[in-house]
């Protein structure tokens, strides 16, 4: 695909519509996506995705280098419709995110065609219901999260075996040393795979990362 049928792809849609290439920056910009966020496309174009949508999730930042959606679509494995709460000339606000896949002549990468549509009300509406749930019944957070949310990105985030082996000790409460033993490695080891998890999840922490997991049904 030539970048000018890319930008007429990303015209032929009255949604807000962006495609962001392997170096995660606009290479194409509609309309729409003008009167949502703001910049127009001359302003978008080659700027950084992340830079313009500022997005987060429930766990908190999710736009960075280490975006799961670039890592999905770097991969060609599909990625599914998910939430994301973006920057918009209006303030904050809750929009689906749906990806799709376009290869691009003379590049081994593909580009990644992005469909928002804004679902602010729906996903407030969704997190009153959650927090009810949590606050007037037994059931833990993460199991009302699982009930009542979307899809979150961190499902399309490439981990090992491995890797996910010690994220379910350390949702377990295992520390480094305790999981080292059990899967006969060294603490360091472990301690090197905590980090990979950290920056395949985009998360700051341990705990980040496991509720970040949880949330996306890895764990």
């Amino acid at each position: 695909m030539r970048r000018n049928e890319l930008k007429q792809l990303v015209d032929s849609t009255s949604d807000p519509s962006f495609a962001v290439d392997h170096e995660g920056t606009i290479a194409a910009w509609n309309s729409a996506a003008e009167d949502l966020f703001g910049p127009s496309e001359p302003e978008a174009l080659g700027r950084r995705c992340g830079d313009i949508l500022k997005g987060s999730d429930e766990c908190g930042n999710f736009c960075s280098d280490q975006c799961t959606v670039r890592q999905a679509i770097a991969a060609r494995h599909p990625v599914g419709n998910f939430d994301l709460e973006v920057e918009t000339v209006k303030g904050r606000q809750w929009c689906n995110v749906s990806v799709l896949a376009a290869e691009e002549n003379h590049s081994t990468r593909p580009i990644a065609i992005h469909v928002v549509r804004p679902v602010d009300i729906r996903k407030r509406l969704e997190n009153l219901v959650r927090d009810f749930i949590v606050n007037n019944t037994s059931v833990s957070p993460e199991s009302a999260f699982t009930m009542i949310s979307s899809r979150t990105p961190v499902q399309a985030a490439e981990l090992s075996p491995r890797e996910l082996e010690i994220l379910r000790l350390l949702a377990q409460g295992e520390s480094s040393k305790a999981v080292a033993a059990r899967l006969h490695i060294s603490s360091t080891t472990v301690n090197n795979h905590v980090q990979h998890l950290l920056r395949k999840l985009n998360a700051h922490n341990r705990l980040e990362a496991i509720r970040r997991a949880e949330h996306a049904g890895l764990i």
